[in-house]
């Protein structure tokens, strides 16, 4: 097994979890891939997870950020799909489920 340091997240790519040692409870979280996604008129992302919760995400806060600036085009924005259990986009341009999870609020399917 071959465990990678990033940052403050231990990924354990073989098994698909993850730890963090700032969370609450300091444990071991599954990885959770996206399944659904539809871009919105004003930058949300309505999300669904392998789990079967629904979330939403605020994408505004990113579009000033690189590489997300072509997402500044509404066109291209709601191009969104899934591809390998994350959000992508056009231009190799993706976002990862951790930060589409941990970033979103719950809401209704």
């Amino acid at each position: 097994m071959s465990n990678t340091q990033i940052g403050t997240w231990l990924a354990m790519a073989s098994n698909h979890f993850v730890w963090h040692p700032f969370s609450k409870a300091n444990i071991m979280q599954p990885l959770l891939d996206v399944t659904y996604v539809t871009a919105t008129d004003d930058y949300q992302l309505a999300l669904k997870f392998e789990n079967g919760e629904c979330r939403a995400f605020n994408m505004r806060p990113y579009l000033t950020k690189r590489p997300f600036g072509p997402l500044k085009d509404i066109a291209v924005f709601k191009l969104a799909r899934v591809e390998n259990g994350t959000v992508t986009w056009p231009g190799d341009l993706d976002i990862s489920p951790e930060t589409l999870y941990d970033k979103s609020a719950s809401s209704l399917c």
